[in-house]
């Protein structure tokens, strides 16, 4: 039941804050970057997050999450808190990797770092490399995650994929509470958006995504590449790019519409469609996941399945 009302409550939450963000002009005004058309209210993140902390503390206060896990999560709403300040006065970009930063620092000291990191024929267990990898993950996913928001349900289906997935192959109540926190948004931003994410809600989705991988790492240092290939649409096309565009000189800070979802949108795929071949995608990647034991051949069977969708989508259009 509490599920159904924090679906209800998502849902009803975003509808009001379009409404309001309609009433009040604040729309994300079409500019560069921007693979949509018309100026649309883009505070729907809101509404995902506030859903997502009841949804969390509800599930504190009836014993049915891990205590490490819950304040890690929590200190999620610090990222929740500046990214929202950011959607309305664009703050700076050190202030928000200063707050980042700091968030991944205390995230990792919360759940007493990560303990190893397993390479299949080796393993690394000194304590500052693997917290150095721990807090560059959390950054990277943090930042990723708001890079690649940019079409119509894309965001939304991935984690709600996340959620979905993070509940077969683990099990817990904190992925069915992401899961409703983000479909009922999702219903007012897939196909044709009245309402965009915005900062305030793709950062915290990232950081959450993080701190799933390092506290499941623990348990099992091999969870840490199931939740890495899991997460793989996104990172794949995010780092690519990132690689793609130093190599041809340009400034990583400027604003760009190079991603595959974005050169496939202006190849001519509908927002729609490329979400919905992204839930394919990714569906093959969960049967990948599920029905090979061997994480790292299953992770290596994903890499190769999404190197061979970009030079498809390099086809279509090419990065230039």
């Amino acid at each position: 039941m509490i599920y159904v009302i924090l679906l209800l409550l998502s849902f009803f939450l975003t509808y009001f804050i379009k409404n309001y963000y309609i009433k009040k002009s604040l729309v994300a005004e079409v500019n560069e970057r921007s693979s949509h058309s018309v100026p649309t209210p883009h505070g729907g993140g809101i509404a995902l997050s506030l859903t997502w902390f009841v949804g969390l503390f509800y599930l504190y206060f009836t014993h049915q999450i891990d205590p490490t896990l819950f304040y890690a999560l929590l200190v999620g709403s610090a990222i929740s808190v500046v990214s929202f300040f950011d959607d309305i006065y664009e703050l700076s970009p050190k202030l928000r990797l200063l707050v980042q930063s700091g968030v991944a620092v205390f995230a990792i000291y919360i759940l007493g770092g990560l303990d190893s990191l397993e390479f299949g024929l080796f393993s690394v267990e000194n304590p500052i490399v693997t917290n150095l990898f721990a807090f560059f993950l959390i950054v990277w996913f943090i930042n990723l995650t708001n890079f690649i928001d940019g079409i119509n349900g894309y965001v939304g289906s991935e984690f709600v994929f996340l959620s979905l997935a993070g509940l077969i192959l683990f099990g817990g109540g904190h992925f069915l509470v992401l899961a409703v926190s983000v479909l009922g948004f999702l219903f007012w931003n897939y196909n044709r958006a009245k309402i965009f994410m915005g900062d305030v809600g793709s950062t915290l989705l990232g950081y959450n995504i993080a701190i799933f991988t390092l506290y499941y790492a623990n348990i099992e240092s091999s969870n840490l590449w199931i939740w890495i290939t899991l997460f793989a649409l996104f990172w794949f096309d995010a780092t690519l790019t990132l690689i793609r565009r130093k190599l041809n000189g340009e400034k990583l800070s400027q604003a760009h519409k190079k991603h595959a979802y974005q050169r496939l949108t202006q190849s001519g795929w509908s927002h729609f469609k490329v979400t919905n071949y992204s839930i394919g995608l990714n569906i093959i990647i969960l049967l990948a996941v599920f029905f090979i034991p061997n994480v790292a051949l299953s992770f290596i069977l994903c890499l190769a399945l999404l190197y061979g969708a970009m030079k498809l989508v390099d086809l279509r259009k090419k990065f230039e």
